[in-house]
């Protein structure tokens, strides 16, 4: 197994070298291009709480009693070349554990690695099999780095990209270079991702559908379309392809300000589910208000914005904006309709660790009113249900210390404060803690 190990990181690295270092450069003509490549990751979280105050707690909140979970991912990635300008790209994951009281009771949940499909026994899946087709444009040529999900090579800056297949939406959509990825960066959900798109996606996270883009060396604008689950938060795809479905569509804008980069990102959301409805539950007599009796092809829309600027050389912001229309039953991510967040990424270069990581990052989440009466009258959603409601915006903190281990080898302290869980200010404030260790081949 070790002999196997060694002999295929010895062909990814050579099919990866660089074939021209000419007059200092580094050019990999598409002839003689990385023709495929396998990458590995493993990452483990240990996450508790020590309790909190709560005046009552209902069928989806977090435990006040205080608890401890873990969760553990592995991801073999392989990618092929098969023709000009295609590859194909297969994930295989394995995962195993639970988040606090089983992924429920916090909106900006503090585990990004926890599934709401949690298991105690490891359960393995294909997450990703899709297709890329690049078509350049002509002009000038940039260096596509070897990663988990691309081959190295050499691409047109101004080029057409088709994606089809079973893949994260976030794979494409609402990047942020500080704030994206849970395995390495902000543990939160609010962190990785605006919590205000209901984003297309199974219970852990991966949906099938297509995504089309043009880059051009200033901006890019992408659009996408994908299935829905049959269920809220289901596994199963809802075979009602014309009536289930989610678009989103995406604007980027990259600066430099100052000589440091910047980028702006709008995203435009649209989808279509056999979602209930929150004003229709509520003026229904039956309580707890119940929105699978109102559950009918609904639509939801909403809005996003992503900042993210470098201040000075290893030190950068961002910033994610969410609007939805909050009329009908969340039905992807999470409950929440309205969504801010704020924080900065710091490199360890400061302190001679360059390799080393401190984020701090600040999340606000809320809810529309009539959304606000469902949970009031006992209704439960995705993550929320305390049986009862006194709203406030849940207000989370986030700070983390990523350092380098050995080489791909890193290992992560996270502290979370968490005001109004699930938008309740008669529970909490609760403090979470974490350990976060990720390795990578």
């Amino acid at each position: 197994m070790l002999w196997c190990c060694c002999w295929l990181y010895s062909e990814k690295s050579l099919s990866a070298a660089p074939e021209n270092e000419i007059a200092g450069t580094n050019v990999m003509p598409e002839a003689r291009a990385q023709t495929w490549n396998w990458h590995f990751q493993n990452t483990f979280y240990l996450q508790g709480d020590p309790g909190f105050p709560a005046e009552y707690s209902g069928p989806n909140s977090l435990h006040s009693g205080g608890e401890i979970q873990d969760t553990i991912s592995a991801d073999l990635f392989l990618g092929a070349r098969l023709w000009h300008g295609a590859e194909m790209h297969v994930d295989g994951l394995l995962w195993q554990g639970f988040g606090l009281s089983g992924t429920l009771g916090v909106e900006g949940f503090p585990n990004g690695e926890a599934f709401r499909l949690g298991t105690s026994v490891p359960n393995v899946t294909f997450a990703r099999i899709f297709l890329r087709q690049t078509f350049g444009l002509g002009g000038e040529q940039e260096t596509v780095e070897d990663d988990a999900l691309h081959l190295a090579g050499r691409q047109d800056v101004s080029r057409i990209t088709l994606t089809v297949g079973k893949m994260s939406v976030k794979d494409i959509f609402d990047n942020n270079t500080y704030a994206n990825d849970p395995r390495t960066q902000f543990m939160n959900w609010g962190l990785m991702a605006n919590e205000a798109w209901d984003y297309p996606a199974d219970s852990i996270g991966f949906q099938t559908g297509m995504a089309i883009e043009l880059n051009q060396p200033r901006w890019t604008v992408r659009y996408g379309f994908f299935q829905m689950p049959r269920v809220s938060n289901g596994m199963a795809q809802d075979t009602h392809y014309l009536e289930a479905w989610g678009m989103v569509g995406e604007f980027e804008r990259r600066y430099t300000l100052a000589e440091h980069p910047g980028a702006v990102r709008l995203l435009g959301f649209l989808n279509s589910a056999h979602m209930g409805s929150y004003e229709e539950a509520v003026e229904n007599t039956v309580r707890p208000a119940d929105i699978i009796a109102t559950r009918e092809y609904r639509y939801k829309a909403g809005v996003g914005l992503n900042l993210e600027q470098e201040i000075v050389k290893n030190v950068g912001v961002f910033s994610r904006l969410g609007w939805s229309d909050g009329r009908n039953e969340a039905w992807v991510f999470s409950d929440v309709d309205h969504a801010a967040t704020l924080g900065v990424s710091i490199k360890g270069a400061f302190w001679a660790r360059p390799q080393d990581t401190v984020g701090l990052g600040g999340v606000l989440n809320g809810i529309a009113s009539k959304h606000r009466e469902f949970f009031g009258q006992g209704g439960t959603g995705i993550l929320a249900g305390d049986g009862k409601l006194t709203y406030g915006l849940e207000k989370i903190l986030e700070i983390y210390y990523d350092f380098q281990v050995w080489k791909t080898l890193h290992g992560t302290f996270d502290y979370q404060f968490v005001s109004n869980p699930a938008f309740n200010r008669d529970r909490g404030p609760v403090s979470v803690l974490a350990a976060r260790v990720h390795w990578e081949l």
